[in-house]
């Protein structure tokens, strides 16, 4: 009881100073797309909303762009997070079993330590499809805001090829350090350049679970090239000329040079845009596809929000959650993938 209070305590006081500091709090290292990346991907996917939605979210899109993040800074401090940003699909495969689409399904094919080692991300972004809908349901204005800005993270993550792979920062084929290459390297040098112009508004999906596995085999593929493509250009490249140090904020720290940087972004021929891009069409997709399925609910009678008790209250409830040692993925009825 002693841990759990003191635990409570620490989570409280950590979130008391994110929203003093504006989240400033550092953490040991991105996850998922690069934080700038995750924030363009919410901040974009609002403006392939109807009319309906783009004006009540509009109102509140420093929120939606800025927690973004949220999902990667709570890995450090939740035990159970990580597991719902990555699913390892060649250890699924490796059982010699079809991978389930539902959840009860892959329950009941596999243990909780295999799920908790191999990761959840497809069942947990239906998860939180579930709890978004039953927010608009309830007309819940800080949780609506709350649940987008969260699932847009998770949603972003499926499209990140090394998210679906054991080897997910080629570890096991001697090129570490390309997770960050890909994900984060790559985006903040050259997605200024990108296309974020959309023909196509989001669209209703009849079938969010089948939609999201499309997506994680889709993206799973791209990650032979992801691998590939960057271990020819290292076998090209002058070694000399591939690293270089450079200062973020106080600390210093050893990245990829422009010139190596630029050769493999040239290389993967739009693939990063094109994942971003991927992204943006999704989120906006199910955040739109959560508020017709709780039938449309006329969000401007809500009235002002102010989400920062929001952040405390939901990461809290997460927390009692987790603290209790019921496993992330143990849903309950009503919240089933």
């Amino acid at each position: 009881m002693k841990c759990i209070q003191s635990n409570r305590a620490s989570y409280r006081i950590y979130w008391a100073l994110i929203l003093v500091l504006g989240c400033q709090i550092p953490t040991p290292k991105t996850t998922g797309w690069g934080f700038l990346a995750h924030k363009t991907i919410n901040e974009k996917a609002l403006f392939l909303l109807p009319a309906e939605l783009l004006s009540f979210y509009k109102q509140y899109l420093t929120f939606i762009r800025e927690e973004a993040v949220k999902p990667d800074k709570r890995r450090y401090i939740i035990e159970g997070e990580a597991r719902c940003h990555y699913i390892n699909i060649e250890n699924y495969e490796a059982t010699g079993k079809e991978i389930p689409h539902h959840w009860k399904e892959a329950q009941q094919s596999y243990d909780n330590e295999f799920l908790h080692t191999y990761g959840i991300l497809p069942w947990h972004i239906n998860h939180m499809k579930n709890r978004l809908t039953r927010a608009f349901k309830e007309k819940d204005g800080n949780l609506i805001l709350r649940l987008s800005a969260d699932i847009g993270h998770y949603i972003a993550d499926a499209h990140v090829p090394l998210h679906t792979t054991e080897n997910y920062d080629g570890q096991l084929t001697d090129q570490q350090g390309i997770h960050a290459l890909w994900e984060s390297r790559l985006p903040e040098l050259f997605a200024s350049e990108y296309n974020f112009l959309f023909e196509e508004k989001a669209t209703y999906i009849d079938d969010v679970q089948t939609t999201l596995w499309q997506i994680i085999r889709n993206t799973h593929q791209l990650s032979i090239d992801v691998l590939a493509i960057e271990q020819q250009l290292d076998t090209t490249f002058p070694s000399t000329q591939k690293y270089v140090f450079e200062q973020r904020g106080t600390t210093i720290r050893r990245t990829y040079t422009h010139a190596y940087a630029e050769q493999y972004h040239e290389a993967l021929d739009g693939m990063v845009e094109k994942q971003m891009r991927a992204s943006i069409h999704t989120v906006a997709s199910i955040w739109l596809t959560c508020w017709i399925d709780a039938g449309r609910p006329d969000l401007h009678t809500l009235g002002a929000i102010t989400p920062t008790q929001a952040i405390v209250d939901e990461e809290e409830t997460l927390q009692d959650f987790l603290i209790q040692n019921i496993r992330p993925h143990e849903y309950t009825e009503d919240h089933n993938c």
